[in-house]
């Protein structure tokens, strides 16, 4: 038995939550089209070249949810895995899960995408455990405020650090996947990377470390 850990986006999907999320919202009006386009698409780019500022990132992409009651978000996002992330799931990554839950190993989604977006995604594909950035909610409302360390580059190998001490878990055997090169740091610190459908910098790094390369698409 050992933990299996995935990262979420252009990982076990096909695509990446946060953004689609800000096409979600943009469809339905509920921010304004054209700016908020503009600073998703920027901040989306910030995130492939590893340039992005996390915390400018949150306040942007979790400012939206403190409008809206939480029965509405609920609502909201069972449309948004209808319409834009059940189109994105990806069959072998099932299977991989499956893989390995039928060897008794952990399963762990470790992702910086905050946790009001992933929840349900993670819920839907079977996997109990979750780190991923957090929302701050007063009073069962959302503030449009982030809490804790973000769940994002060196944050996730802190993040997955604490999570370990709690559970009781090890690192020993672990395996790490992930199509990211923001992911290095938790790459570096698991027994057994694997770079997913890798983009062009993690390749690059997978390359030349003879560190696995598969793809899920």
């Amino acid at each position: 038995m050992s933990l299996a850990i995935f990262d979420l986006d252009n990982t076990l999907i096909a695509g990446d939550s946060d953004h689609l999320w800000g096409e979600f919202l943009i469809e339905r009006q509920w921010v304004d089209p054209v700016e908020y386009r503009s600073q998703n698409d920027r901040f989306y780019r910030d995130y492939q070249n590893g340039s992005l500022d996390i915390h400018a990132y949150l306040a942007f992409a979790l400012a939206p949810l403190r409008g809206f009651e939480p029965q509405e978000l609920q609502s909201f996002h069972k449309e948004f895995m209808q319409q834009m992330i059940a189109p994105i799931m990806l069959p072998k990554a099932v299977a991989l899960i499956e893989d390995h839950r039928s060897r008794g190993d952990t399963l762990l989604i470790i992702t910086a995408t905050n946790r009001f977006i992933t929840e349900p995604i993670a819920r839907e594909l079977g996997i109990e455990h979750l780190l991923a950035s957090e929302p701050e909610v007063v009073d069962g409302r959302y503030t449009g405020r982030a809490t804790g360390i973000p769940c994002f580059q060196d944050g996730k190998v802190i993040r997955l650090h604490e999570w370990l001490k709690l559970t009781g878990a090890a690192l020993e055997g672990s395996y790490f996947y992930s199509d990211s090169a923001n992911d290095i740091p938790l790459l570096e610190a698991v027994s057994h990377p694997v770079a997913v459908d890798p983009d062009p910098r993690l390749q690059k790094y997978a390359e030349a470390r003879a560190i696995p390369i598969i793809s899920l698409r």
